[in-house]
């Protein structure tokens, strides 16, 4: 008997998602934990794995489409066997909200293309494109028979793609291109008299970015913010990380943020009133510690999840962030990878920030935002001298906790930061 796929639902808000594109043809063998398709949520395009062994006997609904959650959306079963008619298992592909429509080129040739047809592209292609204002007739497709699909937007994005048939750079375009840095804006133009205004830029609001608007909106409206702020000595952990980086190669070096969700994990296993959350009129204290770490994206923030932090050592849990944002930022996250935290972190110590609060992500009781360890001057016996210390704002729910848990939840993290070794053994 032939066994149904169904549109899985990848988050507790989740309600439909969009199915981007079919990785397993009709036909084609099916192995456990095959990757089969592609679904687009709110949060993510993600890669949906197979329960089952056998061949794909039928796609249910075509790529583009716009499924509720459990609808099925394939079967699986053996070579030659009957597959039985579901009424309403295929809905159409039907406009996404906040996407804007892509624009049709009926001259465009991509590779595979025709003249008399439309550009063959992906609906993220298309909605990419669009939304970054490329023309997809310059973009070579590299998917089955020449589709433009999101890898290949990208690379156009970032100059890697040619334009098909177009111009060939002059020879001061490449000289200017090859000596600008990578990822730097340029300069702006010097100032002339008359020179007129550049034109206003109407951006579509990406989807990603619309959730995130709709899902802070409603936490700071509905959950009663507090903040709590810590100074940290950073000293001997910054003294630990060299040490221990000197010893792993680049790929496999811990970095602050890596003690600091391991920091995290041993003091909430402390404090269980701080990993809760509120569902109705009970207050859920979470056995599990899976710390939410925030990643940047270009459309937004997406959260990755080390499961059971608690329990892991640095070097795993340094491995598993950096596969999940290199997956994230790829576009290709499990459902695993974003599902499930318990309490999040927001570090934008990176990028030179003292001090931020950061919204609370329900239904979790708090988050913690990371400033940047910095030298600066301290008081040490008497004596002013230079140490390396870095803020954090816990934001928490005073629904579900306050500020002392809050004030002892921070001295705690404080002690496994400041004793750093803790966190190794």
């Amino acid at each position: 008997m032939a066994n149904i796929v169904i549109m899985p639902k990848l988050g507790f808000d989740m309600a439909e998602g969009t199915l981007v594109r079919w990785v397993k043809a009709e036909g084609e063998k099916v192995e456990k934990s095959d990757v089969l398709a592609e679904i687009e949520t709110d949060k993510a395009t993600v890669e949906v794995e197979s329960s089952f062994t056998g061949v794909l006997l039928r796609q249910l609904v075509e790529q583009g489409a716009v499924v509720p959650v459990s609808t099925p959306i394939a079967m699986i079963g053996q070579p030659g066997e009957a597959v039985p008619d579901l009424p309403g298992s295929a809905p159409e592909a039907k406009a996404e909200e906040n996407a804007a429509p892509a624009p049709e080129k009926p001259a465009a040739i991509p590779a595979g293309g025709s003249a008399a047809g439309p550009i063959k592209a992906s609906p993220l292609a298309k909605r990419i494109a669009a939304t970054k204002g490329l023309d997809l007739q310059a973009v070579q497709g590299s998917g089955p028979g020449g589709r433009i699909v999101k890898r290949d937007v990208e690379a156009a994005l970032t100059g890697v793609n040619q334009p098909a048939g177009g111009a060939t750079p002059t020879p001061a375009a490449q000289a200017t291109a090859a000596a600008a840095p990578a990822n730097v804006t340029p300069a702006a133009p010097v100032w002339q008299p008359g020179a007129p205004a550049p034109s206003d830029q109407h951006i579509p609001v990406e989807k990603l970015r619309a959730i995130i608007g709709r899902r802070m909106s409603e936490s700071k409206q509905s959950v009663p913010h507090f903040y709590v702020t810590h100074e940290f000595d950073m000293d001997a952990l910054m003294s630990l990380r060299k040490q221990i980086n000197e010893l792993l190669p680049d790929e496999q070096k811990i970095s602050v943020n890596d003690f600091i969700v391991k920091g995290i994990a041993l003091a909430l296993r402390q404090f269980p009133g701080i990993n809760a959350s509120l569902a109705g009129n009970e207050i859920i204290r979470h056995g599990q510690i899976n710390v939410g770490v925030a990643v940047a994206m270009d459309a937004g923030l997406m959260t990755v999840v080390v499961r059971d932090a608690d329990q892991k050592p640095l070097r795993v849990i340094s491995a598993e962030v950096r596969e999940m944002v290199a997956r994230a930022r790829a576009g290709k996250v499990r459902p695993e990878d974003i599902e499930g935290s318990t309490f999040s972190i927001s570090n934008l110590g990176m990028f030179d920030v003292e001090h931020f609060i950061a919204i609370i992500n329900p239904p979790e009781a708090a988050i913690l935002a990371v400033g940047s360890a910095k030298p600066v001057p301290v008081v040490r016996d008497g004596q002013v001298v230079v140490g390396t210390r870095m803020k954090a704002t816990l934001s928490a729910d005073h629904r579900v906790t306050d500020g002392a848990e809050a004030a002892r939840f921070l001295q705690a993290l404080a002690l496994n930061l400041e004793q750093p070794m803790r966190l190794l053994i």
